[in-house]
C-alpha cells in the first residue's frame, strides 16, 4: 500500500460502515461533543460492548452528568448505575476519582490536552485522543487495537504498539483523516476486517490490501 492510497482505502471503509449503527461515542459527539460525558463513556467502553455502554451511560447520566455532582456520589451507586459494563467496580472507582481530580486540578473543566488528561485515573491515550478530537474538536489520532491491526494489515504502517501507530499515523496520515479514522477502522475492524480469519472475500478491499500477518480469511 502507498501513503496516497490512504485516500482511496478509508473512502471504501466509509461506504462499508455506512450501513452499522454510529458506535455510543461518535453519537454523544454528534449530540453536542460534551467532553465529560465523552469521557466517561469512553472508561465505560473499554472491554464492554456498545449496546451494554449506551444503556449503563444513560443510567449514569441520568444520576449524574458533571464532575461535580460525580465527584461527590458513593461508588457504590455508581457501581449499580453502570453494572454489567466489564470491571464495572474498578470503573466505578476511576469515575469517581477522575471526577474528583478535574474539580480540585481543573477547576471542573475538563482537560483538553493529552498530557493533562493522562494525569486522570483510568484515562489511557485511546480515552485521552477521543476526548481530545470527539469532545474538544481539536486535532489528535486515536489507535486502539483495530486502527493498529488494520493499518499494519493494509501495509500503511509497520508498528508494533497501537503507541508507536500512534506515532508514525501522526507523521503519514493526512490531517484530515485523524479524528474520523478511529470512527471508521473501530466497526469495520469489529465486523469486516477482524483480528482472526477476517472477511476478506467480502471486503472491496480484497484485491489491494497486502495482508500483512494474515495466514486464514473468509
Amino acid at each position: 500500500m502507498k501513503e496516497d492510497d490512504i485516500h482511496v482505502f478509508l473512502r471504501v471503509v466509509k461506504k462499508a460502515v455506512n450501513q452499522w449503527p454510529v458506535p455510543l461515542v461518535g453519537q454523544l459527539a454528534e449530540q453536542g461533543s460534551d467532553p465529560f460525558k465523552i469521557l466517561v463513556a469512553c472508561i465505560l467502553s473499554l472491554r464492554t460492548r456498545d449496546q451494554t455502554t449506551a444503556e449503563a451511560s444513560k443510567r449514569l447520566f441520568a444520576l449524574s452528568a458533571d464532575p461535580y455532582s460525580m465527584s461527590k456520589m458513593d461508588s457504590k451507586k455508581i457501581e449499580k448505575a453502570i453494572f454489567p459494563v466489564g470491571f464495572f467496580r474498578t470503573k466505578a472507582k476511576q469515575i469517581q476519582g477522575m471526577s474528583q481530580k478535574i474539580c480540585e486540578d481543573f477547576n471542573g473543566k475538563i482537560p483538553d490536552t493529552i498530557e493533562d488528561l493522562l494525569c486522570l485515573p483510568g484515562v489511557g491515550r485511546k480515552t485521552a485522543n477521543l476526548v481530545v478530537t470527539l469532545g474538544h474538536k481539536k486535532p489528535g489520532i486515536c489507535v486502539d487495537t483495530h486502527v493498529h491491526r488494520i493499518c499494519n494489515r493494509w501495509g500503511y504502517v509497520v508498528t508494533e504498539t497501537p503507541d508507536k501507530t500512534e506515532q508514525v499515523l501522526r507523521e503519514i496520515l493526512p490531517q484530515k483523516f485523524w479524528i474520523p479514522i478511529n470512527q471508521l477502522l473501530v466497526p469495520f475492524g469489529q465486523s469486516i476486517c477482524t483480528p482472526i480469519s477476517p472477511r476478506c472475500s467480502s471486503c472491496e478491499l480484497n484485491r489491494f490490501c497486502a495482508k500483512v500477518a494474515v495466514p486464514s480469511s473468509r
